[in-house]
């Protein structure tokens, strides 16, 4: 079973995870339960530089928080995506939706 770690840190205007694993139906609990309770109060940024795999689960409860800022008014911002994560966004067809940065520093 593959793992999932999440490391929280704070900015200005945003909290950022940094990822590191799988995002799927094995390893969505706390990934979803965290993503959901923070896109209600900040920007939220996933660094996703190191996450080698994302499956329909996690793809869902990331597009479920993007509209979720929406409502709320807060943005929900893709870091640094791995090559895997680049391609998992890529096979939904909404990579455009995304407010894909490559530095905090793009956070607005």
């Amino acid at each position: 079973m593959e793992l999932l770690t999440i490391n929280e840190k704070r900015g200005a205007n945003y909290i950022m995870f940094e990822l590191n694993g799988s995002i799927n139906s094995y390893t969505i609990s706390d990934f979803q339960t965290r993503v959901y309770s923070t896109i209600q109060e900040s920007n939220l940024v996933l660094d996703l530089s190191n996450v080698f795999e994302i499956d329909s689960v996690g793809m869902g409860v990331i597009m479920g928080a993007f509209n979720d800022g929406l409502e709320s008014g807060k943005k929900l911002f893709l870091l640094s995506m791995s090559p895997q994560a680049q391609i998992a966004f890529s096979n939904t067809g909404f990579i455009d939706a995304f407010n894909v940065i490559s530095s905090v520093a793009e956070i607005y």
